[in-house]
Protein backbone atom coordinates (compact mmCIF):
# COMPACT_ATOMS: atom_id res chain seq x y z
CA UNK A 1 0.00 0.00 0.00
CA UNK A 2 3.06 2.32 0.93
CA UNK A 3 4.22 1.74 -2.20
CA UNK A 4 0.95 2.34 -4.33
CA UNK A 5 0.55 5.81 -2.24
CA UNK A 6 4.11 6.99 -2.97
CA UNK A 7 3.45 6.13 -7.17
CA UNK A 8 -0.17 7.91 -6.84
CA UNK A 9 1.51 11.47 -5.25
CA UNK A 10 4.31 11.00 -7.80
CA UNK A 11 2.20 11.32 -10.70
CA UNK A 12 -0.22 13.33 -9.30
CA UNK A 13 2.71 15.88 -8.84
CA UNK A 14 4.12 15.00 -12.77
CA UNK A 15 0.52 15.88 -13.26
CA UNK A 16 1.02 19.73 -11.70
CA UNK A 17 4.38 19.86 -13.38
CA UNK A 18 2.61 19.21 -17.08
CA UNK A 19 -0.66 21.77 -15.84
CA UNK A 20 2.85 24.39 -15.04
CA UNK A 21 1.78 25.22 -11.61
CA UNK A 22 4.25 27.17 -9.87
CA UNK A 23 6.89 25.63 -7.68
CA UNK A 24 5.48 26.91 -4.62
CA UNK A 25 1.40 25.29 -5.19
CA UNK A 26 3.64 21.92 -6.24
CA UNK A 27 5.49 21.81 -2.94
CA UNK A 28 2.01 22.83 -0.95
CA UNK A 29 0.11 20.39 -2.90
CA UNK A 30 2.64 17.11 -1.98
CA UNK A 31 3.06 18.48 1.14
CA UNK A 32 -0.58 18.49 2.36
CA UNK A 33 -1.14 15.70 0.66
CA UNK A 34 1.72 13.52 2.57
CA UNK A 35 0.46 14.84 5.86
CA UNK A 36 -3.04 13.15 5.46
CA UNK A 37 -1.40 10.00 4.17
CA UNK A 38 0.78 9.62 7.46
CA UNK A 39 -2.07 10.64 9.81
CA UNK A 40 -4.42 7.91 7.66
CA UNK A 41 -0.94 5.47 7.96
CA UNK A 42 -1.54 5.12 4.48
CA UNK A 43 -5.61 4.30 4.42
CA UNK A 44 -7.08 6.07 1.55
CA UNK A 45 -11.00 6.14 2.55
CA UNK A 46 -13.97 8.34 3.85
CA UNK A 47 -13.43 7.54 7.50
CA UNK A 48 -9.48 8.79 7.62
CA UNK A 49 -10.54 12.04 5.27
CA UNK A 50 -13.55 12.27 7.85
CA UNK A 51 -11.04 11.94 10.65
CA UNK A 52 -8.26 13.62 9.40
CA UNK A 53 -10.80 16.70 9.09
CA UNK A 54 -11.54 16.62 12.39
CA UNK A 55 -7.81 17.24 13.15
CA UNK A 56 -7.74 19.86 11.18
CA UNK A 57 -10.29 21.82 12.31
CA UNK A 58 -8.89 21.28 16.27
CA UNK A 59 -4.96 22.12 14.82
CA UNK A 60 -4.91 24.99 12.31
CA UNK A 61 -6.81 28.03 11.71
CA UNK A 62 -10.37 27.58 9.78
CA UNK A 63 -8.39 29.55 6.77
CA UNK A 64 -5.22 26.75 6.53
CA UNK A 65 -7.51 23.73 7.25
CA UNK A 66 -9.66 24.93 4.12
CA UNK A 67 -6.39 25.10 2.05
CA UNK A 68 -4.82 21.92 3.14
CA UNK A 69 -8.57 20.45 2.12
CA UNK A 70 -8.40 22.06 -1.10
CA UNK A 71 -5.05 20.04 -1.56
CA UNK A 72 -6.43 16.55 -0.90
CA UNK A 73 -9.61 17.14 -2.95
CA UNK A 74 -7.44 18.32 -5.98
CA UNK A 75 -5.23 15.00 -5.32
CA UNK A 76 -8.80 12.77 -5.13
CA UNK A 77 -9.72 14.30 -8.26
CA UNK A 78 -6.64 12.86 -9.42
CA UNK A 79 -6.78 9.13 -8.81
CA UNK A 80 -10.49 9.50 -9.67
CA UNK A 81 -11.89 9.32 -5.89
CA UNK A 82 -14.74 11.94 -6.49
CA UNK A 83 -16.45 10.68 -3.39
CA UNK A 84 -14.15 11.07 -1.08
CA UNK A 85 -13.53 14.68 -1.50
CA UNK A 86 -14.46 16.94 1.84
CA UNK A 87 -16.29 19.53 2.20
CA UNK A 88 -14.99 23.03 3.26
CA UNK A 89 -15.36 24.94 6.70
CA UNK A 90 -17.95 27.58 6.33
CA UNK A 91 -15.54 30.93 7.10
CA UNK A 92 -17.49 33.62 7.98
CA UNK A 93 -16.53 36.72 6.49
CA UNK A 94 -14.96 39.35 8.59
CA UNK A 95 -16.20 43.06 8.04
CA UNK A 96 -13.07 44.42 9.23
CA UNK A 97 -9.44 43.70 9.19
CA UNK A 98 -7.73 43.22 13.30
CA UNK A 99 -5.91 46.34 14.14
CA UNK A 100 -2.89 43.92 14.96
CA UNK A 101 -2.77 42.86 11.50
CA UNK A 102 -3.30 45.87 10.03
CA UNK A 103 0.16 47.81 8.01
CA UNK A 104 0.02 51.40 8.69
CA UNK A 105 1.54 54.29 6.15
CA UNK A 106 3.51 54.78 9.14
CA UNK A 107 4.71 51.43 9.98
CA UNK A 108 5.76 51.05 6.67
CA UNK A 109 8.03 54.68 6.80
CA UNK A 110 9.71 53.45 10.27
CA UNK A 111 10.28 50.40 8.18
CA UNK A 112 12.08 52.35 5.72
CA UNK A 113 14.12 54.24 8.07
CA UNK A 114 15.56 51.50 10.52
CA UNK A 115 16.30 48.91 7.95
CA UNK A 116 18.85 53.05 6.28
CA UNK A 117 20.11 52.63 9.95
CA UNK A 118 21.14 49.62 9.60
CA UNK A 119 22.80 50.15 6.23
CA UNK A 120 20.35 47.22 5.12
CA UNK A 121 19.73 48.33 1.29
CA UNK A 122 18.54 44.85 0.47
CA UNK A 123 15.86 44.69 2.28
CA UNK A 124 14.75 48.26 1.90
CA UNK A 125 14.64 48.32 -1.52
CA UNK A 126 12.58 44.68 -1.29
CA UNK A 127 10.16 47.46 0.68
CA UNK A 128 9.82 49.63 -1.63
CA UNK A 129 9.77 47.50 -4.59
CA UNK A 130 6.65 45.42 -3.18
CA UNK A 131 4.81 48.88 -1.65
CA UNK A 132 5.21 50.87 -4.73
CA UNK A 133 4.32 48.59 -6.98
CA UNK A 134 1.96 45.99 -5.52
CA UNK A 135 3.47 43.08 -6.90
CA UNK A 136 3.42 39.83 -5.10
CA UNK A 137 6.40 38.07 -3.71
CA UNK A 138 6.22 35.90 -5.87
CA UNK A 139 6.67 38.12 -8.53
CA UNK A 140 9.54 40.10 -7.23
CA UNK A 141 11.86 37.98 -9.49
CA UNK A 142 10.20 39.23 -12.61
CA UNK A 143 11.98 43.11 -11.31
CA UNK A 144 15.88 42.28 -13.75
CA UNK A 145 18.28 44.42 -14.47
CA UNK A 146 16.55 44.39 -18.07
CA UNK A 147 13.23 45.30 -17.01
CA UNK A 148 14.32 48.56 -14.69
CA UNK A 149 16.44 50.01 -17.02
CA UNK A 150 12.82 49.73 -19.22
CA UNK A 151 10.92 51.48 -15.98
CA UNK A 152 8.29 48.48 -16.55
CA UNK A 153 8.32 44.63 -15.87
CA UNK A 154 5.87 41.87 -17.91
CA UNK A 155 4.36 40.09 -15.17
CA UNK A 156 4.16 36.29 -16.22
CA UNK A 157 3.11 33.57 -14.14
CA UNK A 158 0.24 31.09 -14.23
CA UNK A 159 -0.66 32.12 -17.84
CA UNK A 160 -1.20 35.45 -16.62
CA UNK A 161 0.25 38.38 -18.04
CA UNK A 162 0.41 41.82 -16.63
CA UNK A 163 2.73 45.01 -17.07
CA UNK A 164 4.06 46.83 -14.18
CA UNK A 165 5.31 50.13 -13.92
CA UNK A 166 8.37 50.94 -11.89
CA UNK A 167 8.52 54.74 -10.82
CA UNK A 168 11.70 56.43 -12.04
CA UNK A 169 12.80 57.29 -8.28
CA UNK A 170 12.62 53.50 -7.58
CA UNK A 171 14.88 52.59 -11.32
CA UNK A 172 17.55 54.82 -10.09
CA UNK A 173 18.00 53.20 -6.53
CA UNK A 174 17.67 49.52 -7.99
CA UNK A 175 19.86 50.21 -10.63
CA UNK A 176 22.83 51.37 -8.38
CA UNK A 177 22.31 49.01 -5.83
CA UNK A 178 22.42 46.21 -9.14
CA UNK A 179 25.45 47.71 -9.61
CA UNK A 180 27.23 47.60 -6.19
CA UNK A 181 26.26 43.86 -6.45
CA UNK A 182 27.26 43.02 -9.62
CA UNK A 183 24.52 41.75 -10.99
CA UNK A 184 24.29 42.87 -14.75
CA UNK A 185 21.27 40.66 -15.41
CA UNK A 186 18.50 39.10 -14.76
CA UNK A 187 16.94 39.68 -11.14
CA UNK A 188 17.84 42.54 -9.39
CA UNK A 189 17.57 40.65 -5.67
CA UNK A 190 19.47 37.43 -5.67
CA UNK A 191 21.18 34.84 -2.77
CA UNK A 192 25.32 34.52 -2.78
CA UNK A 193 24.70 31.72 -5.22
CA UNK A 194 22.89 34.14 -7.63
CA UNK A 195 19.30 32.62 -7.71
CA UNK A 196 16.74 34.70 -6.95
CA UNK A 197 15.77 35.56 -3.85
CA UNK A 198 13.03 32.93 -1.73
CA UNK A 199 9.67 34.15 -0.06
CA UNK A 200 10.89 32.14 2.69
CA UNK A 201 14.17 34.43 3.40
CA UNK A 202 12.26 37.41 2.64
CA UNK A 203 9.96 36.80 5.74
CA UNK A 204 12.54 36.16 7.73
CA UNK A 205 14.35 39.21 7.17
CA UNK A 206 11.31 41.37 7.61
CA UNK A 207 10.76 40.13 10.79
CA UNK A 208 14.04 40.36 11.93
CA UNK A 209 13.30 44.36 10.69
CA UNK A 210 10.35 44.35 12.86
CA UNK A 211 11.76 43.44 15.63
CA UNK A 212 14.71 45.91 15.24
CA UNK A 213 12.01 48.56 14.53
CA UNK A 214 9.51 47.78 16.92
CA UNK A 215 6.74 47.07 15.10
CA UNK A 216 4.27 44.60 15.50
CA UNK A 217 5.81 41.42 13.64
CA UNK A 218 2.30 40.32 12.85
CA UNK A 219 2.01 43.28 11.36
CA UNK A 220 4.84 42.63 8.73
CA UNK A 221 5.13 39.87 5.96
CA UNK A 222 5.10 40.78 1.75
CA UNK A 223 1.78 40.70 1.36
CA UNK A 224 0.63 43.62 3.61
CA UNK A 225 2.96 45.39 1.78
CA UNK A 226 0.79 44.35 -1.60
CA UNK A 227 -2.22 45.34 1.20
CA UNK A 228 -0.87 48.68 1.65
CA UNK A 229 -0.35 49.66 -2.06
CA UNK A 230 -3.77 48.72 -2.66
CA UNK A 231 -5.10 51.02 0.00
CA UNK A 232 -2.81 54.23 -1.17
CA UNK A 233 -4.03 53.39 -4.61
CA UNK A 234 -7.98 53.63 -3.62
CA UNK A 235 -7.89 56.31 -1.15
CA UNK A 236 -6.06 58.54 -4.47
CA UNK A 237 -8.22 56.98 -7.13
CA UNK A 238 -11.44 55.83 -5.51
CA UNK A 239 -10.86 53.03 -8.74
CA UNK A 240 -11.58 49.39 -7.46
CA UNK A 241 -11.58 48.51 -11.18
CA UNK A 242 -8.53 49.92 -12.22
CA UNK A 243 -7.01 48.69 -8.93
CA UNK A 244 -8.11 44.76 -9.65
CA UNK A 245 -5.94 45.67 -12.98
CA UNK A 246 -3.44 46.65 -11.20
CA UNK A 247 -3.08 43.86 -8.77
CA UNK A 248 -3.59 41.35 -11.42
CA UNK A 249 -7.20 40.35 -9.93
CA UNK A 250 -9.83 38.60 -12.46
CA UNK A 251 -12.68 38.89 -9.66
CA UNK A 252 -12.80 42.73 -8.37
CA UNK A 253 -14.39 40.87 -4.92
CA UNK A 254 -10.90 39.44 -3.95
CA UNK A 255 -10.31 43.26 -4.79
CA UNK A 256 -12.33 45.01 -2.30
CA UNK A 257 -11.06 42.23 0.52
CA UNK A 258 -7.75 44.44 0.28
CA UNK A 259 -9.81 47.39 1.23
CA UNK A 260 -11.13 46.45 4.71
CA UNK A 261 -10.93 49.08 6.59
CA UNK A 262 -9.37 48.32 10.02
CA UNK A 263 -11.21 47.78 13.22
CA UNK A 264 -10.37 51.41 14.77
CA UNK A 265 -11.71 52.76 11.75
CA UNK A 266 -15.07 50.90 11.44
CA UNK A 267 -15.86 51.83 15.03
CA UNK A 268 -15.33 55.74 13.86
CA UNK A 269 -17.92 54.76 11.25
CA UNK A 270 -20.78 53.31 13.19
CA UNK A 271 -20.04 56.03 16.15
CA UNK A 272 -20.42 58.20 12.96
CA UNK A 273 -24.09 57.37 13.01
CA UNK A 274 -25.18 58.59 15.94
CA UNK A 275 -27.59 56.48 16.88
CA UNK A 276 -27.23 56.78 20.77
CA UNK A 277 -28.64 58.76 23.05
Amino acid sequence: MKNKNENQIKKFIDDLKLKEKSKATIEKYERDVKKFINFADGKINKDSVLKYKEHLKKEYKIKSANSMIASLNSFFIFIKKHKLKAKYFILQKETFRHEDKELLRSDYEILIEEAKKRENKEISFILQTICSTGIRISELSFITVESVKKAEAVINLKGKVRRIFILPKLCKKLLEYAKEKNVLSGSIFVTKRGLPISRVSVWKKLKRLAKSAKVKESKVFPHNLRRLFAKCFYENEKDVIKLADLLGHSNVNTTRIYLQSAGKEHRKMLEGLNLLD
